[in-house]
């Protein structure tokens, strides 16, 4: 009996693999012992080598990283990314409410959320009918810089957003801030100055270098993390929104969930989950 095409069994193995991800991270209830999970993702590995034409925009192998690249391309970000105002003292605090208070009128009986904000490097994520296709920095704000390869190294983002048929707009685009967490950060420090090299300054800084690097690989190394929280360009305005008091992402792995994927699994994490 003739057995599956490469294309059936690739897509076949894709869903298997999201699968043990999603119950492995998420749901911690692995379906498939590591050496299995294994198995099936050297099979993956090994078709799309011999068939690229079968590499998906969210297979599971993107997680290791693509070859380097000589330079990043530009990306033209659907809607700008503006920065964020200060405001050092409280005339200057009163300024910005009575900006807001002519805006918006109800504003000023409304009242305010409060969030502390994740310092790190601003990302714009793309996705189309669910898939994520294009990350870039923030850049000028109109113009940033294509880092699809490296931001699919980290498995806090989704490569397939959970859902069938016109769950999710056929566009769609992300904001979020990735970062480092402090305790990863110190790591990577010890693990630099034990290299021979010097200690990197401050997390901000080093997280948006990560995301600059041309070779994913190393950009799965350091290990980033990513919060996102405004979803400002979509073709459905029911997920169009300016501000967010929390993270787009409500189902992400725990900090014991994050450890366990870089000491069993440490070339794939989660593929996608919402």
């Amino acid at each position: 009996m003739k057995g599956p095409s490469p294309a059936a069994r690739a897509a076949e193995l894709r869903r298997l693999l999201e699968r043990a991800n999603h119950a492995y991270y998420v749901l911690d209830k692995p379906e498939i012992s590591d050496a299995e999970y294994d198995r099936a993702f050297r099979e993956l590995q090994d078709l799309e080598t011999q068939h690229p034409e079968l590499r998906t925009p969210d297979s599971p192998t993107h997680r290791i990283g693509a070859e380097p690249a000589d330079k990043f391309r530009k990306h033209r970000h659907l809607v700008p990314m503006l920065s964020l105002g200060n405001a050092f003292n409280e005339t200057e605090l009163a300024e910005w409410e009575e900006r807001n208070g002519r805006l918006v009128p109800e504003v000023r009986k409304a009242g305010y959320t409060l969030e502390v904000k994740i310092d790190g490097a601003a990302v714009s994520l793309t996705y189309r009918d669910g898939v994520f296709t294009v990350g870039a920095t923030r850049g000028n704000g109109i113009e940033g810089e294509d880092v699809t390869a490296n931001l699919r190294t980290i498995d806090d983002i989704p490569l397939r957003l959970k859902g069938r048929g016109k769950t999710w707009p056929k566009l769609m685009e992300v904001r979020g801030e990735v970062y480092f967490s402090k305790s990863r950060f110190a790591e990577l420090n010890r693990e630099r100055e034990k290299a021979g090299e010097p200690p990197f300054a401050n997390p901000r800084n080093s997280a948006a270098g990560s995301l600059r690097q041309l070779d994913s690989k190393v950009t799965r190394s350091r290990r980033l993390r990513i919060f996102c929280w405004n979803s400002p360009a979509s073709g459905d305005s029911r997920w169009s929104r300016t501000t967010s008091s929390s993270p787009i992402w409500d189902k992400r792995t725990s900090r014991s969930r994050a450890s366990k994927q870089f000491s069993r699994r440490s070339t794939t994490g989660p593929t996608a989950w919402w």
